[in-house]
């Protein structure tokens, strides 16, 4: 009886007729067993019951050795590599117990069954057709009827895809070829020959699919490999490309076309890491100036274009840079209207231009695709923050500087407008009320935007000076009246300037 987890259950799921594997008696008189060879067929056979292949393996290569004419021990191992999935070296022993004993129906409907899963049709039909001739048990006979009857029908689907393939009519081709790679699994020509099909339909990861198995199902497979390594390029994915043509340089250091391939990405490959380190330093004119080589190296696929203009973006960004910024994300967004990373970094350049309301609109896109992104989320906080704050009192458009402005920009600005609004140089009493208004205003933006601390809250969207804006503030230390400004001297920070004013 046969446990329903154990190996051989699982394999007689598969392959039904195996089952006679465990049950399998045979004389040591015919067989020519002796006493040792009897010993390995018999603990490999508990172990391979038991599940464990490896030592079951090595059982039945000592009982091969032992007897190289016993033609149970080279069924058992084979029944071992193909619970081990290794198709290929059961076969040969397949083909031995053969050999060995014509009769073995057991055998020859497994090597069948291999054949059509391999996709050779014709080795496999003549298998099934001995088995009928050969007076099997009458599950033997179910079995050969049945998969020559299958055998058949791929015949005629493979006469199907060819026809269709030749005439240009790759959908069909598909269909047809779906349906044969169901049973004939290990077909290496079909599967190339579907990846084809895939590649004329635009298709072309499907097509890598296919090409990956049939680069393990036949040996040497350097066009495999070739085809494999040029779609990944024509995707942009510069990296698996280059990896894939050094396994086809592997098998033939000599090969023109994956040699030539080779160079060409490996020169791509080179720009562009050396570019993302330039990111990672910082250093985002240097970078922008290897994603522009990276065009220049590789114009005729599109991908390295747009890719190259994305991360050219996110430099323009990060340096600060928003028209430019703008500009070149917009035409990322152009091609790729739901591009996060450009959505993001043009974002970050409208924030620099204070255009809040087209931030926010990015942001809220970006967010539809990829609403976990703690950083869209962010800055969406922010963006909308800065819009409810530009509706207020906005320190840097009071100096008349931008968001970006270094802190010898915003004493420079601060000195020109406090001298310019300073309430000494108004006579009128209302036109003097204005200045001492403006004057508190001009003051208050250069003690926020010169202070690292205070100026990054502002940016972050609250007012340090705004009680509103404060948990459990105690006031904005501006809202004081002029007189308490009364010898205030606004050009104290340093410079040529030095001003004394006096009042009434």
């Amino acid at each position: 009886m046969v446990a329903p987890g154990s190996v051989t259950s699982r394999l007689g799921s598969v392959f039904p007729f195996l089952l006679v594997l465990v049950d399998l008696q045979y004389e040591g008189a015919e067989c020519g067993v002796n006493a040792d060879v009897e010993k390995h067929l018999e603990l490999g056979k508990k172990l391979l019951a038991a599940g464990q292949l490896a030592d079951a393996l090595s059982q039945f290569h000592a009982a091969v050795d032992g007897d190289p004419d016993n033609y149970i021990a080279y069924y058992r191992r084979a029944t071992v590599f193909l619970a081990m999935g290794k198709s290929k070296a059961a076969l040969p022993d397949l083909t031995k117990v053969i050999e060995l004993k014509m009769d073995f129906t057991a055998a020859r409907l497994q090597r069948g069954h291999l054949l059509l899963k391999q996709g050779k049709l014709d080795e496999a039909e003549d298998d099934f057709k001995k088995v009928l001739k050969s007076n099997p048990s009458e599950n033997e006979e179910k079995e050969a009827q049945f998969q020559l009857v299958k055998s058949d029908e791929m015949q005629r689907l493979r006469s199907q895809a060819l026809d269709a393939f030749e005439s240009s009519d790759y959908t069909a081709a598909i269909t047809f070829l779906d349906k044969i790679l169901e049973v004939c699994v290990w077909d290496a020509e079909l599967r190339e020959l579907r990846a084809e099909c895939f590649i004329k339909e635009g298709e072309p990861r499907k097509a890598i699919s296919d090409l990956k198995a049939a680069s393990k199902l036949k040996n040497d497979n350097t066009e495999a490999f070739y085809k494999i390594s040029t779609l990944y390029y024509q995707l942009g994915d510069h990296e698996l490309s280059l990896s894939e043509v050094r396994e086809c340089l592997k098998l033939d250091q000599d090969h023109k076309r994956c040699f030539a391939h080779y160079k060409q990405v490996k020169k791509l490959n080179k720009l562009i890491e050396s570019a993302e380190e330039l990111i990672r330093d910082g250093r985002y004119t240097d970078a922008t100036s290897k994603y522009e080589s990276v065009m220049k190296t590789e114009p005729s696929v599109a991908e390295y274009t747009i890719r190259s203009k994305e991360r050219i973006c996110h430099c323009f960004s990060k340096d600060e840079k928003p028209v430019e910024a703008i500009r070149v994300c917009s035409e990322v967004l152009q091609t790729e209207p739901d591009n996060v990373n450009a959505l993001k970094d043009r974002a970050e350049a409208y924030l620099i231009e204070e255009m809040y309301d087209e931030a926010i609109q990015d942001y809220e896109t970006a967010q539809e695709h990829n609403e976990n992104d703690q950083q869209i989320r962010e800055g969406l906080e922010k963006a909308q923050r800065l819009l409810k704050q530009s509706q207020k009192r906005d320190y840097y458009k009071i100096l008349g500087v931008k968001r970006n402005a270094k802190k010898q920009e915003i004493i420079k600005a601060y000195r020109k407008l406090a001298l310019q609004w300073h309430p000494d140089n108004f006579q009128n009493e209302e036109e003097k009320k204005k200045a001492e208004k403006k004057f508190i205003d001009i003051a208050a933006a250069k003690e926020v935007l010169s202070d690292p601390e205070m100026r990054k809250k502002f940016d972050d969207g609250e007012d340090p000076l705004d009680a509103e804006s404060q948990q459990g503030g105690g006031g904005n230390p501006f809202h004081r009246s002029w007189n308490s400004w009364q010898g205030f001297n606004p050009f104290s920070s340093g410079g040529p300037f030095r001003f004394k004013f006096h009042f009434n």
